[in-house]
């Protein structure tokens, strides 16, 4: 993959017009601000500075170079370099003004993405000024872009968030920031429904029709200490994410906000109110996810969110994530400490296996949820469509536990366009009055990319990307199609507690038109055993997704 990009960024200098900015000296040039990516594979970014003088590259630094009086110096903008990068030769680049790891149609619009493209002792394509100062003494490296916490983005956040012409983003000395929003449509169909299905949550039928599934709005940005906190705060429609612990209303929340702070040795710490790190398939936004909603296990046995603590980093070059966090609701519920109950979870992710050009892994990961039980249990859910009632819970009266504790095993294999994962969740609780209780699910889950792209793998949370989208249909492209498969098993039967047991076949298409516009299909089947009937339905849901870009 990474061969391709150089290629094509070789091949679009090529093909660049002459200069179309200010005019330079290509042979004596001291450009500022240049993010350089890693050779190594790694996902973050190295800024630095580079001074070419006589058309030969002299120094690639991330110390802070002085301006000789006779040079020009460029402002990078931040942008994104690539090329060949070898002190004492004649240098051949160009510089992106975003990363195209993470949006490739960078490469497909060269002309609007370019911001400097030098070649052959030529400036084929400039769109850099001048850097608003001349420094003569070295200063603090040019802070660092890029997204510190464990957890990805919020889903409205745009691919290109660090992009400074964005309208809906500001820069200032002390806080940088970008407003995001977005909405999702439903239209729910249920196509069927026997007689034991009725006589378990009723007719359907008056689940059926359009909703807005959830609006969702806030900002997202860094505060700009020497070493930059990212901060997150966001809120939506409850109904727009959903945990064992979410009521459904469309009232608004806020069920992010969050300060992200970097530590030493690459470490983060992550206060506030955010996801727990426990099962990528939680820890993913529903955008990164190939059906619309998340399988009934996880939104069954864990939450939306939770305020707490998480310490996260990285280990083994990057092959080994891990992060832990401890957690309890007292501040976002405002009740006692003593009256809410306290969770320590964690979680571990290994790649065992990667080829050099990153297209072919393997994952596995672990997580350990444990809870003093102060507020009692309740698991149920809806079978996977959110116009619906719930088809299994474990009760309306919370069981009373003394502990909790939860493991979920992961593994994922991605090759190319090709997706596979699957999960497994258990939990045990002790209960005084019924004895020990568990429950478990899992699903099975696969995704083809039928336009060729690949999802990015994160190896700082160790968890895959959204589809990306190679060429939207405004370049006159298809935009990216996905076909997704999944198999989820939910079992909330044991002892004395009849919850159910929940199997759904799930089959989705997705078209993503450009990278912030969205239009699925979803078809489930479902077979629901409670109260010794076993009920049978199906359903069909279409969504529009639509991001502030």
């Amino acid at each position: 993959m990474r061969r391709l990009i150089l290629s094509l960024a070789c091949s679009c200098c090529l093909s660049i017009p002459a200069a179309l900015g200010q005019t330079v000296d290509p042979q004596n040039l001291l450009i500022r601000n240049v993010n350089l990516i890693d050779p190594t594979g790694a996902e973050e970014t190295v800024p630095v500075n580079i001074l070419i003088q006589e058309n030969k590259l002299e120094l690639v630094s991330r110390d802070t170079i002085p301006s000789p009086g006779d040079m020009e110096t460029l402002d990078g903008r931040g942008g994104f370099l690539l090329g060949t990068l070898e002190i004492g030769a004649e240098p051949r680049f160009i510089i992106l003004d975003q990363d195209p790891r993470v949006n490739a149609e960078v490469l497909l619009d060269t002309k609007s993405h370019i911001l400097l493209a030098l070649l052959g002792g030529e400036v084929r394509q400039n769109r850099l000024f001048a850097a608003a100062e001349q420094i003569s003494e070295p200063v603090a490296a040019t802070r660092p872009r890029g997204w510190l916490a464990y957890t990805p983005p919020p889903l409205a956040l745009p691919l290109s968030y660090t992009d400074t012409a964005k309208w809906n983003r500001w820069e200032s000395k002390y806080v940088d920031g970008i407003f995001i929003a977005a909405t999702v449509l439903d239209r729910q169909n249920w196509a069927s429904q026997d007689d034991a299905s009725r006589q378990q949550v009723g007719d359907l039928g008056a689940f059926e029709g359009g909703e807005v599934r959830g609006f969702r709005m806030g900002v997202a940005g860094t505060i700009n200490f020497e070493q930059p906190w990212v901060y997150t705060i966001a809120g939506a429609t409850h109904a727009f994410d959903k945990g064992f612990d979410t009521e459904e209303s469309d009232s608004f929340t806020f069920f992010d906000y969050r300060l992200d702070i970097p530590m030493r040795k690459g470490m983060t710490l992550s206060v506030g109110k955010q996801k727990e790190p426990i099962s990528m398939e939680r820890i993913m936004s529903m955008v990164q996810l190939p059906m619309q909603e998340r399988t009934s296990v996880s939104d069954a046995m864990l939450p939306s969110r939770n305020f707490g603590a998480v310490m996260s980093g990285n280990a083994l070059g990057q092959k080994l994530s891990w992060a832990g966090g401890v957690f309890n609701d007292a501040f976002d519920t405002s009740t006692s400490l003593s009256e809410s109950s306290s969770q320590v979870v964690g979680r571990v992710t290994w790649l065992p296996f990667e080829t050099d050009d990153g297209s072919n892994l393997f994952h596995l990961g672990l997580g350990a949820r444990f809870t003093n039980g102060r507020e009692g249990v309740r698991f149920r859910t809806s079978p996977e469509f959110n116009n619906a009632p719930d088809f299994v819970d474990t009760g309306e009266e919370r069981i009373e536990v003394d502990h909790g504790r939860q493991y979920n095993l992961e593994a994922s294999w991605r090759r190319g366009p090709y997706w596979v994962a699957a999960e497994y969740l258990k939990s045990e609780l002790d209960s005084p009055s019924l004895d020990n209780l568990d429950f478990s699910g899992y699903h099975v889950t696969g995704s083809w990319i039928l336009s060729g792209e690949m999802r990015s793998y994160n190896k700082r949370s160790g968890i895959f990307g959204p589809v990306p989208v190679a060429r939207s249909v405004n370049q006159g492209g298809w935009g990216a199609w996905e076909a997704g498969v999944r198999w989820s098993s939910l079992d909330l039967t044991d002892g004395a507690v009849d919850g159910g047991q929940l199997d759904i076949l799930s089959l989705g298409i997705n078209w993503w038109l450009t990278p912030v516009f969205n239009v699925n299909l979803n078809y489930r089947h479902i077979t629901n055993d409670r109260g010794g009937l076993s009920g049978q339905s199906e359903g069909l849901m279409g969504r529009v997704l639509l991001m502030l870009e």
